[in-house]
């Protein structure tokens, strides 16, 4: 397997535009440290997670360890401890919907969700929310708390010689259409029907609530919320609507999202799912330039409708990861390796999307080795 040095030249020569090979990445986070008890000896909670400090050093230790000493192994990120790790307030993907007033759900042997608050007929309260002073939210005067016992926590902290920082909670946003799912259910599906005004205002709500939270957030720490030219978005749940529904209802707050850093870009994109559909048009209306897939994707046809200058990242899907064998992986990688994508040199292998816990070691071992035998340029 490539040691540092060779994976380094990969990761360069990818990033200068004259790729040598496929680089391999591996998307995770403290979950898989927390739903693995292999590594989660101690029995840390989401629960604990999300409330206490001591939970979160000890989680994302943990997390930094498992990627230093086996997920590195198994990509193009250097082996080894690093020097010094950046902790950081952590309520995965819960936080916009928790920020709204839905309250957290932990369930054993699931990453933690929300109830969703707008679901039955009061479904106009939300709206009753003062979005204008986002530092008096109760998730926000939570998380700056947290934020505080963490950082003191971490001040005392000796592991290794590395050093410590806290990250400033600067929030991103996983989509309008997404979130408006999250506190309305399915239920909304319906109201695109039944009631399409309603859905406009909801999804602009969030939207609006967001950009304020967010820039008044950054403010706090000292920062900026939209910096730069080229922005990034995620809007999961634009999988369950049509392309004709999507230009409609979603596209032009796509469109104002973007803006905030600049209307050229290029920007990039996140949708997990069978969302390959909208890509094109938002290709086109948004000038996304890098797509991150999940599944189901068909890498080939992908590359042929968007063209060779565009960033795809994907590749095979985790629940063959978790649960095939690793011959299984190896084919699958290699027909995606083959099928196309690579044209342009702007493919970047990882699973389709983000590593489940407790994968086995020859399945990642299968898809990496099998980019070092057909990933080369």
């Amino acid at each position: 397997m490539p040691t540092n040095d060779p994976k380094r030249r990969i990761r360069n020569a990818y990033e200068e535009g004259k790729p040598i090979r496929v680089p391999v990445s591996l998307g995770a986070n403290p979950r898989v440290w927390v739903l693995d008890p292999k590594w989660n000896t101690g029995g840390v909670t989401f629960e604990e997670y999300f409330t206490d400090a001591a939970a979160v050093i000890e989680a994302q230790l943990g997390f930094m360890e498992y990627r230093a000493r086996f997920l590195n192994h198994y990509c193009d990120d250097p082996v080894g401890r690093p020097e010094g790790l950046e902790f950081h307030v952590d309520n995965l993907n819960s936080y916009d919907a928790m920020y709204f007033g839905a309250p957290a759900v932990f369930r054993d042997g699931q990453v933690p969700d929300t109830e969703p608050i707008l679901a039955g007929r009061d479904k106009d309260r939300i709206f009753k929310l003062d979005i204008d002073r986002p530092m008096d939210n109760p998730f926000i005067c939570d998380v700056l708390r947290r934020h505080e016992d963490l950082t003191e926590a971490v001040g005392s902290l000796s592991y290794h010689g590395m050093t410590f920082t806290v990250q400033p909670p600067l929030l991103g946003f996983d989509g309008e259409l997404t979130i408006a799912t999250a506190l309305r259910g399915t239920e909304l599906y319906g109201d695109f029907y039944e009631d399409p005004p309603y859905v406009r205002r909801l999804m602009e709500f969030i939207q609006r609530a967001v950009i304020v939270r967010n820039r008044a957030v950054a403010e706090r720490f000292g920062r900026t919320a939209f910096e730069g030219k080229r922005g990034g978005h995620a809007d999961d749940s634009v999988q369950l609507i049509s392309t004709e529904m999507y230009a409609e209802f979603v596209l032009p707050l796509h469109r104002k999202w973007y803006a905030l850093w600049s209307v050229e870009g290029p920007h990039s994109m996140h949708l997990c799912g069978d969302a390959t559909r909208h890509f094109p048009l938002i290709r086109r209306e948004l000038n996304v330039l890098t797509f991150d897939t999940g599944f189901p994707v068909d890498h080939g046809r992908l590359r042929r409708v968007l063209g060779p200058e565009v960033t795809i990242q994907g590749g095979p899907e985790v629940a063959l990861l978790l649960n095939g064998t690793p011959q299984q992986v190896h084919r699958r990688t290699r027909d995606i390796l083959q099928s196309g994508v690579m044209e342009g040199g702007r493919f970047l292998l990882r699973e389709a999307n983000n590593l489940p816990p407790c994968c086995p070691a020859a399945n990642l071992q299968a898809m990496y080795e099998c980019c070092l035998e057909h990933g080369s340029y």
